[in-house]
Parts: C-alpha cells; sequence; structure tokens
C-alpha cells in the first residue's frame, strides 16, 4: 500500500511540473485537479504492468522450463 501512494505522490508531483511547463509552452489553459488525475493514473498502469510483466517473466524454481 505504501508503495502505491508513493507512486501516486511523485506522479502527481511531476506530472504538476511537467503539465505546468508544457501548458506554458503550449500557451494551454492549466488545469492542476486534471493533470495531477490524469498522471496518477498513467503512473500506476506503467508501474504495475512492468511489476506484473518482470514478477512473471522468469520461471518458477524447479519447473522444468528453461
Amino acid at each position: 500500500m505504501m508503495r502505491q501512494l508513493t507512486i501516486i505522490f511523485w506522479s502527481v508531483l511531476f506530472g504538476e511540473v511537467i503539465g505546468y511547463i508544457g501548458g506554458a509552452l503550449e500557451q494551454l489553459s492549466y488545469n492542476p485537479g486534471e493533470i495531477g488525475i490524469v498522471a496518477a493514473i498513467f503512473a500506476l498502469i506503467v508501474v504495475n504492468s512492468i511489476t506484473y510483466i518482470t514478477n512473471h517473466s522468469q520461471p518458477a524454481k524447479g519447473s522444468d522450463n528453461k
């Protein structure tokens, strides 16, 4: 649970910074709530999918699949 909260915290923080800079460069409006939610959801999906893939990429110990 703490890992997920850490991911959410840092992704919102980085998302806000990137969103602010990107919005200024493209002259778009800055919506902090929307940017934070999108960044948190994207980060959770990416990190959890990478974790799932790497945990299932190695065969179980003692199996015949080598």
